[in-house]
C-alpha cells in the first residue's frame, strides 16, 4: 500500500463529478454533496458528504446495511493549534474550532492494484492550513484506513497542537438510548502480563446518561486511552471493539504507530464518536510549527466493520492487517529455537550452547538464536552494551565456531540485538556524537543505565547499518531479535522545539531503518520484542516476522498472554515461548508446548538435559506445529469462553480456517488452570450452512488429563479434568456434510 505522499504525488487517475441541485442560495448551501467509493468484493461502502456551509463527514457501511435515520454533524477532521482551542472545553478531541471551519476544497480517487484511496481536502480560510483525508479500502476487505495530511497554504506560520487521523460517527445511531445496547472491548499490558482485555457497557466504562427532559444536552466526558513514552502497548493498548448488540454489528479499530498515540470515544448529541490521533501536545508534548509551504502528516489509523458477532471480535481486522503488512516472509513459520528463556538468560558460552544445538536441531528447530550476552566478557553487560562485538571470552574459538555448528545441523544461525540503546559505560558512549542520541535541554536521556539512541540521526543509522550489515555479511546471521528495554521518556527536544516532536521524528526513523534493513538483506527473519510485549502496535508488527508475546517465565501464567495475543498480532506472527525444562512432570511439559502449538512455536529449555519421554513430546509437538502451520495465515481467531481473565480457571483460544470448498475448520487450545478436578462447556461457533462440526481429532498431546467430547446437537464440547493437575490440549475439528 503506499503512502499518502506517494498518492498526492501522483496525476488524477479518476474523479467522481457531484451535481448540486437548484435552489436558492441558503437551500444550496445546506444540500450535502457526496462522494462514494464500493469495494468490488466485500461491497464496502465508504460515503464523504459535505455542503458549502459544513466540513466534511463520514460513513461506513455493509451491503444492504439500511442508511440511519439521521447522521452526525461531526466532521471528519479535528485539529488544535496555538490560536486556535476548542468551542467546547474540555478534553474531547471534537468541536475543535479548526475542524468546524474546514471546508470542501477538492478531491480525487486513486486506484493502485486492489486499492482504492479517496484523497478529500479541505481549507481552514482563517489559518490558511489545508487537510487532506486519504481513506484507503481494499476490494476485498471491510476496513479503511485513514491519514491526515496538513498543508500550510497560507502566509504565516501555525503551530500544531493535535490532528486526527481519523473521527467516525457512523454508528447507526437513532437516540440516545442506542448507547445503552452497546459495549466497548478495550485493553491494557504490564510487562509479564500482557493482554488483559475487557468489554463493558459505554455507560459504565465512563458515559453517564445526561439526557434529561427540557434539557439541552452537553458534556465534557469521553472514554480514551493513551500511550506514555515509547512503549506504545506498555500501558493502555491502541486497539478496541465497539459492539452493538441491538443490530449485531462491531467496530474494530487500531491506531498504527510505536509512539505515541490517543483514542477517544464519547457522546454527541446527534452521535457516538470515536477520534483516534498520534500524539498530541497535552498528552505526548507534541507540537509542529508548520511553516508556509510546509506538511505533516498523521499516523495512519485503521476502522474494520466486523459483520458477524458469532465470528469474533475482530475477523475483518485480522484480514485486513493481512493484507496491510509489509513484511518480507510471510508464507514463512521456521520453527525457531532461543536460548534465553528459564535456560542461559543472557550467559551463553561456547561450551553450553554446543549442546544446546544438538538438541534443538535433533528436536526439529530450524532457527537457533543466541540471546543476550553473546557481546560481553562477564555477566554484568547491562549498562556496558552497544558495540555489538563478540566475545572471545565467551567464544574461545569465535562466535563463527557456534555459528557453524548451528548451521551444520541445518538450522539458521540468529543473534539478539537492542539496536536502540547504548549502555552509560559502553565504549560507544564516547564514539558516538551527541547527536546521535535523545538529548533534553542538552542533556542525553538515560534510562536504567542506557543512552537512547536517535534513529532521526544519520549518525545512529549509519552505525547501526554497519553493526548489522557485518554480523550479516561476515558472520552468515540469518535472524536478528531486536529488544527495547528502556523508554525514551516524553522524546527529544535537540532538533525540535518539542520533545514529543523529536520523540515522532525517531519513532518513524527506526520504522525507516527497518525497512531500508529489508531491502538490503531480504533473506533475514527478523523478530521484534521490546521486555516481552510492551510495543505490539501494528506499525511496527506489519515490518517484523515475528513478536515475542511476553518475557512470563511461569507457564500457567503464560497461558492468558498467549491467548490473547491475537488481538494484536497475527496468529502467524506470535512467538508463545515453550520451554520445557528437566524436573518438570509430563503435565507440565505438555503444557507448556501447547501454549505454543496455535502460534509461532518459539522453543526453548534446557532440552539437552531433557529424558527421553519429555524429549518425545518436545519433537511430538514441534511435528504437530508443522502440519498446522502453512494454515496459520488463513485463520481467524475466536475466543468461545471470552477473553481471558488473569486469573481464570479455564482458558480457550481457537483458529477458524475457512477452507476453499465452504466448509470450515476449527482449531482449538484449552487450559486448565487450577489443581482440582473440574469441568466446562466450550461453545463452538456455527458451521457453514449444510456442515455439522466432527468429534475433535487431537493434534497434541494424543493423550491428556483433559477429556473433550462434543455435545450431542454438536454446538458445544464438554471438557472434563478428573485427574485435577494443570493442563492443556490442542484439538483440531473439522466439517462434515450434514447431508
Amino acid at each position: 500500500m503506499k503512502s499518502l505522499s506517494e498518492i498526492c504525488s501522483k496525476p488524477l487517475r479518476s474523479v467522481l463529478i457531484n451535481v448540486f441541485i437548484v435552489g436558492t442560495r441558503a437551500e444550496l448551501e445546506q444540500r450535502l454533496t457526496s462522494i462514494s467509493l464500493i469495494t468490488s468484493g466485500s461491497r464496502l461502502e465508504l460515503t464523504v458528504a459535505w455542503s458549502d456551509a459544513a466540513p466534511a463527514t463520514m460513513e461506513l457501511r455493509l451491503p444492504a446495511q439500511a442508511a440511519p435515520s439521521s447522521t452526525s454533524s461531526q466532521p471528519l477532521v479535528e485539529a488544535l493549534a496555538s490560536g486556535h482551542g476548542r468551542n467546547w472545553s474540555g478534553q474531547r478531541y471534537v468541536e475543535t474550532a479548526i475542524g468546524q471551519r474546514l471546508r470542501h476544497r477538492s478531491h480525487r480517487i486513486d486506484r493502485s492494484g486492489p486499492w482504492q484511496t479517496l484523497l478529500l481536502t479541505q481549507h481552514d480560510p482563517v489559518t490558511g492550513l489545508e487537510f487532506t483525508s486519504a481513506l484507503s479500502v481494499h476490494d476485498d476487505h471491510r476496513a479503511v484506513r485513514s491519514v491526515t495530511r496538513v498543508d500550510n497554504s497560507g502566509g504565516d506560520a501555525v503551530t500544531l497542537h493535535a490532528v486526527s487521523s481519523l473521527v467516525f460517527t457512523d454508528f447507526d445511531w437513532q437516540n440516545s438510548t442506542s448507547i445503552n445496547s452497546m459495549t466497548l472491548l478495550h485493553g491494557r499490558s504490564d510487562w509479564l502480563a500482557e493482554g488483559q482485555w475487557v468489554e463493558e457497557g459505554l455507560r459504565e466504562a465512563g458515559l453517564p446518561d445526561l439526557t434529561y427532559d427540557g434539557r439541552p444536552f452537553r458534556t465534557r466526558s469521553c472514554i480514551e486511552a493513551s500511550s506514555l513514552s515509547s512503549w506504545s502497548t506498555g500501558y493502555a493498548l491502541p486497539a478496541g471493539v465497539i459492539s452493538d448488540v441491538r443490530n449485531s454489528r462491531r467496530w474494530s479499530f487500531q491506531i498504527e504507530h510505536n509512539g505515541g498515540w490517543l483514542w477517544q470515544l464519547g457522546e454527541l448529541a446527534d452521535g457516538l464518536y470515536l477520534a483516534l490521533l498520534g500524539p498530541t501536545d497535552e498528552h505526548h508534548q507534541w507540537q509542529l510549527e508548520l511553516a508556509p509551504g510546509e506538511s505533516f502528516e498523521t499516523v495512519p489509523a485503521t476502522l474494520a466493520l466486523e459483520a458477524d458477532l458469532a465470528r469474533g471480535p475482530i475477523e475483518a481486522l485480522t484480514a485486513f492487517r493481512r493484507v496491510s503488512a509489509i513484511r518480507r516472509h510471510p508464507d514463512r513459520h521456521p520453527v525457531v529455537f532461543n536460548d534465553y528463556m528459564n535456560t542461559v538468560n543472557g550467559d551463553p558460552t561456547a561450551e553450553v550452547l554446543h549442546p544446546l544445538i544438538d538438541s534443538a536441531a535433533d528436536a526439529g528447530a530450524e532457527y537457533f538464536v543466541i540471546d543476550a550476552g553473546w557481546y560481553a566478557d562477564d555477566g554484568d553487560w547491562w549498562d556496558s552494551v552497544g558495540e555489538w562485538e563478540p566475545s572471545s571470552h565467551r567464544f574461545p574459538d569465535g562466535i563463527d565456531d557456534v555459528l557453524g555448528h548451528i548451521r551444520l545441523r541445518g538450522m539458521v544461525p540468529g543473534l539478539w540485538l537492542e539496536p536502540e540503546v547504548v549502555g552509560v559505560n559502553s565504549p560507544m558512549a564516547s564514539k558516538l556524537p551527541d547527536a546521535a542520541f535523545l538529548r533534553r535541554r542538552g542533556v542525553r536521556v538515560v534510562d536504567h543505565g542506557r543512552y537512547h539512541l536517535d534513529f532521526s540521526a544519520e549518525a545512529t543509522v549509519a552505525f547501526l547499518d554497519e553493526v548489522v550489515d557485518r554480523l550479516v555479511n561476515d558472520h552468515g546471521v540469518g535472524y536478528f531479535k531486536f529488544d527495547y528495554n528502556i523508554r525514551a521518556g516524553v522524546g527529544s527536544d535537540s532538533n525540535t522545539a518539542s520533545a514529543g516532536r523529536g520523540l515522532l521524528l525517531h519513532n518513524r526513523g527506526y520504522l525507516t531503518w527497518i525497512d531500508a534493513l529489508r531491502q538490503r538483506h531480504p533473506q533475514l527473519v527478523l523478530e521484534n520484542c521490546a521486555s516481552g510485549g510492551m510495543r505490539q502496535d501494528f506499525a511496527t508488527l506489519s515490518r517484523f516476522d515475528l513478536q515475542s508475546t511476553s518475557d512470563q517465565e511461569d507457564i500457567h501464567a503464560y497461558a492468558p498472554v498467549a491467548a490473547a495475543a491475537p488481538m494484536l498480532v497475527l496468529p502467524e506472527q506470535a512467538a508463545n515461548w515453550a520451554y520445557p525444562q528437566p524436573g518438570m512432570s509430563e503435565d507440565d511439559v505438555v503444557y507448556t508446548l501447547c501454549t505454543g502449538v496455535l502460534g509461532r512455536l518459539y522453543l526453548s529449555g534446557w532440552l539437552n538435559r531433557l529424558d527421553r519421554g519429555h524429549l518425545g513430546l518436545v519433537a511430538q509437538a514441534v511435528a504437530a506445529h508443522k502440519q498446522l502451520r502453512d494454515r496459520l495465515p488463513h485463520c481467524t481467531p475466536f475466543w468461545p469462553l471470552g477473553l481471558p481473565g488473569w486469573k481464570d480457571e479455564w482458558v480457550a483460544m481457537g483458529l477458524r480456517d475457512s477452507d476453499t470448498d465452504g466448509s470450515a475448520t476449527l482449531h482449538l487450545t484449552v487450559w486448565r488452570r487450577a489443581e482440582q478436578a473440574g469441568r466446562t462447556r466450550i461453545p463452538l461457533p456455527a458451521p457453514p450452512a449444510r456442515y455439522r462440526w466432527d468429534v475433535p481429532t487431537p493434534v497434541f498431546p494424543a493423550e491428556s488429563p483433559l477429556s473433550i467430547v462434543p455435545d450431542p446437537e454438536g454446538r458445544a464440547l464438554d471438557i472434563h479434568d478428573e485427574s485435577g493437575v494443570h493442563a492443556a490440549r490442542v484439538v483440531t475439528l473439522r466439517c462434515i456434510s450434514d447431508e
